[in-house]
């Protein structure tokens, strides 16, 4: 696996600043979580930093990324887009920099959710929406609920973005639906 200065330094040529300085925070949070939660320290460092390498990528090298790498797209990523930076961001992390199969899936799994999430991905999912740069109403309540339960802090996320997503008159990707349900069932 690279070293982390060098992941550092392309994630900051890849994205904006303030992109950059969210995915610092991310990074940070993801850390702290995985000391509390008994997960890999430094992987959680690395999927924090790495998660939104390809946020900011332009429609047409999306595109042309998933195709040339075989990405499997469904029908709601094709009218989302921005969805597939999560995707696109863990196939970097394997090829560039040799993360191991769990690291990306917790990538991969950041934009939507998984039924199949384990708990380096729900640190990173959690992270990623209550880390330090993070400014929305409820993100005081979610970093409380960080420290409590990662289920109920995360469902608690998939019900706010849901229910924001609904106001917004946007697609809700299944993965989140499944996600929500499979924690409810718990």
């Amino acid at each position: 696996m690279e070293k982390i200065e060098k992941i550092q330094e392309d994630v900051k040529q890849a994205i904006s600043e303030k992109r950059y300085l969210h995915s610092i925070g991310t990074m940070k949070k993801a850390e702290e979580l995985a000391k509390i939660y008994g997960e890999n320290e430094k992987e959680a460092r690395l999927v924090g930093l790495v998660h939104d390498i390809a946020k900011e990528m332009p429609k047409e090298e999306i595109l042309n990324y998933v195709k040339t790498n075989q990405i499997i797209v469904d029908e709601i990523e094709s009218k989302q887009l921005g969805l597939l930076h999560g995707k696109i961001a863990a196939d970097i992390a394997k090829k560039q920099y040799g993360f191991i199969n769990k690291m990306q899936k917790a990538i991969e799994y950041h934009t939507t959710g998984s039924a199949n999430m384990d708990k380096l991905a729900k640190i990173l999912f959690i992270a990623d929406k209550c880390e330090e740069t993070r400014n929305y109403e409820d993100v005081e309540l979610v970093r409380k609920l960080s420290y409590q339960s990662l289920d109920d802090c995360l469902l608690y996320i998939l019900n706010y973005i849901i229910k924001q997503n609904i106001e917004k008159g946007k697609l809700i990707h299944p993965d989140s639906i499944m996600t929500r349900n499979q924690l409810l069932l718990k």
